[in-house]
């Protein structure tokens, strides 16, 4: 069964902490925040001063994804807000070993990031770092996207390196995730479904976290 991680950049940013109550009881083990600068994507988003604001209200793991150029120069201020694993974009700069590295040696679980058209063995050598891999289900910077089919090769390609050199990273997926499209990437070997607008604009969030268990059992 996979784990889902809601994630606010769908929420109701004004009744912000009723929403991540809903979904943390409904269940979530995760919660999935997107940072984003408005250059390496279009969008701008929060900063670390919302990790900090987030991480007294709720025991679910905060799974922080930068969508930022050069991440590494402000890594320490999100380890200092409390994310649990944060992630970093292999596109967003050029020393993805350096930003890895700064992440873990400040005791949170590490996670690098691929858009749909990087290939897999952009980060291969640095797959024995990390905790969790994030494969980009449609182009990021914004929400309510149609989910990408060919990405679901790569979460394959990444189970496959997973299981030959026996890493134990988790595998996470994110765009367009529902309770059809979280099948195919949990039998590639997904572990953790990223889902936004389908848990945040659904009357009952409860029952989509339910749909998206349900249909990796």
């Amino acid at each position: 069964m996979i784990k889902v991680a809601p994630s606010i950049l769908s929420a109701d940013y004004v009744n912000l902490q009723k929403d991540i109550e809903k979904v943390d009881k409904a269940g979530a083990q995760y919660l999935h925040i997107d940072v984003m600068d408005g250059t390496f994507v279009p969008s701008i988003s929060y900063g670390p001063g919302f990790v900090k604001a987030i991480r007294p209200i709720t025991k679910m793991v905060l799974d922080v994804h930068l969508m930022v150029e050069q991440p590494e120069h402000i890594l320490p201020m999100f380890i200092d807000a409390g994310a649990d694993i944060i992630g970093v974009q292999v596109e967003a700069t050029q020393h993805i070993h350096r930003a890895l590295q700064i992440i873990k040696n400040g005791g949170v679980k590490a996670e690098v990031v691929i858009n749909p058209g990087t290939p897999v063995a952009m980060i291969e050598p640095v797959l024995h770092m990390v905790d969790q891999v994030l494969v980009m289900t449609v182009n990021p910077g914004f929400g309510g996207q149609k989910f990408l089919p060919e990405t679901v090769d790569k979460i394959a390609q990444l189970n496959a390196i997973k299981e030959e050199k026996g890493y134990n990273f988790d595998i996470e997926v994110d765009g367009g995730v529902n309770d059809k499209t979280v099948v195919d990437c949990y039998k590639a070997g997904a572990t953790v479904a990223v889902a936004g607008s389908y848990v945040f604009n659904a009357e009952n969030p409860a029952e989509r976290i339910k749909a998206l268990e349900d249909a990796t059992k």
